[in-house]
């Protein structure tokens, strides 16, 4: 029958291994085998005395004690490193990493306990989701759907505030791109503007096509907040011309936008948490590298433990073409005025006799002054309609900030962007030619 320890003989085991004996001698003088007290000596080394413990011999319960010193010192490195990373993150990297990746892993719930029992884990406080919107249109497949957002703005030291503007695809969830958009000091509001949003998006598109819809929120460059008859913003007209629509989530409402909502937190635990950047193009070099990570290797829930890109592989082909260098023949400004003609707007002519529309003035006459009027747009003669309440005067005027350099930005595409290695300039239509003849190559569909 198997002898059992007792506390007692485990500290009597330690004052004579703390004296200068040998496992030998010590089995000896205990009348126990060398193992056993090699045993005691290497917990007790690894854990103090409470390594000992007084479970009578049985082993010691706790979480990967059945999975080498090697593999919970690597897992304390990663933690050291990077603080956001969860019991998910760890599973993943053990996995492509090439001295891990053929052992024996531990499953998800018992890197939790490992992290809770270490006293690494978040607190984590339970969701209780809102009803989903019952007009919102479910995204069909890949690409048709993405949903943007910047996340408040953060100090990273040696680089300044930033601001991260993440995009994501909705039908397959996989992480589109996370851009740091720096708000230095001599910004006035510590937020994106118009020219940052644009920069994110560009470079999404050169990556994975156009979109048919982006779901956004009420922020002031997307959403005209000051009138109660609100007009496109140059932004939302820019969108416009792409062919892209543009859907607002409920105001009060942050789960309409949930997946964007919680990469946030994804992209911060996984990228800037703990870790220090030398420049903003290090970071954003970091967080192109982490994207790969993020949609190849680790599993999502809500597609059933898989990365994204191995759930739905034909997210990687773009659905409709863009490159940086057409894009003024891709804008459409027809689309603009055709959304126009559907729209009425309402203003009050200034003393002055002019109304603003658009960030744009205009003048009627001082006859119109103070007089509230209704606005309409007539495609065909490119012209605001204004009339007054009666209907007793009608005066046309001509669209202003229509152009695609306007709804470009003056500064144009390239301006904003990182980094952009051009193509040979070809015309669209040449553009169009190659997209046709070697579709496989390029990857892309008209």
């Amino acid at each position: 029958m198997k002898k059992i320890t007792t506390l007692e003989e485990r500290y009597h085991m330690i004052e004579l291994f703390k004296s200068g004996y040998t496992d030998q001698e010590i089995a000896n003088q205990l009348h126990f085998s060398q193992a056993t007290v090699r045993k005691w000596r290497r917990r007790f080394l690894r854990k103090g005395r409470s390594g000992l413990g007084s479970n009578m011999g049985r082993q010691l319960k706790g979480a990967l004690v059945s999975f080498p010193e090697e593999l919970k010192i690597r897992l304390f490195q990663w933690r050291d490193q990077h603080p956001g990373w969860g019991a998910m993150t760890l599973l993943a990297e053990l996995q492509r990493d090439s001295y891990w990746r053929n052992e024996r892993l531990p499953s998800i719930s018992a890197l939790n306990c490992w992290l809770r029992e270490n006293e690494l884990a978040r607190p984590y406080h339970k969701h209780s989701p809102l009803p989903a919107p019952t007009d919102a249109d479910t995204p069909r497949y890949a690409h048709d759907e993405w949903e943007m957002d910047a996340r408040g703005y953060h100090y990273i030291p040696d680089i300044g505030v930033i601001a991260l503007i993440n995009l994501n695809d909705c039908y397959s969830h996989v992480r589109l791109l996370s851009y740091p958009c720096w708000l230095g000091a001599k910004r006035r509001q510590r937020h994106p503007t118009t020219e940052d949003y644009q920069a994110a998006l560009r470079l999404a598109f050169m990556d994975w096509g156009l979109p048919n819809r982006l779901s956004v929120d009420h922020d002031t460059v997307f959403y005209d907040n000051d009138q109660p008859a609100p007009f496109p913003t140059r932004f939302h007209r820019w969108l416009i011309c792409l062919g892209i629509e543009l859907s607002f989530g409920r105001k009060g409402f942050p789960t309409d936008q949930a997946i964007t909502e919680r990469s946030h937190q994804l992209w911060f635990h996984q990228v800037i948490e703990g870790q220090r950047f030398k420049s903003i193009t290090q970071l954003f070099d970091h967080l192109k590298k982490r994207r790969a990570f993020l949609n190849e290797s680790l599993p999502c829930m809500t597609l059933g433990q898989k990365p994204p890109l191995l759930a739905h592989p034909g997210a990687k082909k773009p659905r409709r073409f863009y490159h940086i260098q057409l894009e003024e023949h891709l804008l459409d400004i027809q689309r603009l005025y055709e959304y126009l003609a559907k729209g009425r707007w309402f203003r009050k002519v200034s003393k002055d006799g002019t109304f603003s529309l658009g960030r744009q003035v205009y003048y009627l006459s001082r006859q119109w002054a103070k007089e509230p009027i209704e606005i309409t747009f007539d495609v065909e003669t490119r012209q605001w309609i204004c009339k007054n309440e009666n209907d007793t005067k009608t005066h046309s005027v001509g669209i202003k900030g229509d152009s695609k350099l306007e709804l470009m930005g003056e500064d144009g595409p390239f301006i904003k962007l990182p980094y952009c290695q051009l193509h040979l300039p070809f015309s669209y239509n040449d553009w169009r030619k190659l997209q046709i003849i070697t579709p496989a190559k390029r990857g892309t569909t008209l």
